[in-house]
């Protein structure tokens, strides 16, 4: 039988972990975020690519946003345009871009794996398996309609993370150690439906 962390053990872990992630990156550790990024990748490079036009030269970035709103919107877009003000010849300095790079959340997502797979490894609990456990069979379901169902929760956090801005750990870990009240009232209707869900299915269903 594996022997668990303390509560306040794990706590303090991923306290230490959310403040050093802001402190460093100067953004909220998120994961529903960083795997969007991910997936729009070439839209994320795109924005990349504007940032360093935008920090190098104005009348290039200009040009470069006109040709991504005709590839966007079409090329009739030019003739609905609002005339935007003269830039000026010489940008002023920005130390750094804003935007935090692809590679840094590529990186989050692919340590997660690997932190998980290395813990499983110590522990000797690593196998390959097609089913999500024994406990999941009991409570929820099992057989052919373990994966259509894992399939449709997926989708149904997937959209609640987008309606919420953020997910459990966004919102729970970086947005509540901050006293963000979107986070807070998030990771109470996150918690709360999930109290209410699992009773449901230990007393009811």
């Amino acid at each position: 039988m594996m022997a668990y962390w303390d509560w306040w053990m794990g706590a303090l872990a991923l306290g230490t972990i959310t403040f050093f992630y802001h402190m460093l990156v100067g953004r909220r550790f998120g994961v529903s975020s960083s795997w969007e990024r991910v997936v729009h990748w070439k839209v994320e490079k795109r924005a990349e690519l504007l940032d360093d036009i935008a920090m190098s030269d104005a009348a290039a970035f200009q040009a470069a946003l006109q040709e991504a709103t005709r590839a966007e919107f079409g090329d009739d877009s030019s003739s609905v345009a609002v005339a935007a003000p003269p830039l000026q010849p010489t940008p002023p300095p920005v130390s750094e871009s804003a935007r935090l790079p692809l590679s840094a959340s590529l990186t989050l997502l692919v340590m997660i794996l690997v932190g998980a797979f290395t813990a499983a490894i110590i522990n000797g609990r690593f196998e390959l398996r097609t089913d999500m456990g024994p406990a999941f069979a009991d409570i929820v379901v099992d057989g052919p309609l373990m994966w259509p169902t894992l399939f449709v929760g997926g989708v149904m956090v997937g959209i609640g993370t987008r309606m919420a801005g953020g997910c459990s750990s966004g919102h729970g870990m970086s947005g509540c150690s901050r006293l963000q009240p979107v986070s807070l009232l998030a990771t109470s209707v996150f918690f709360g439906t999930a109290v209410v869900v699992s009773t449901l299915l230990l007393k009811v269903i």
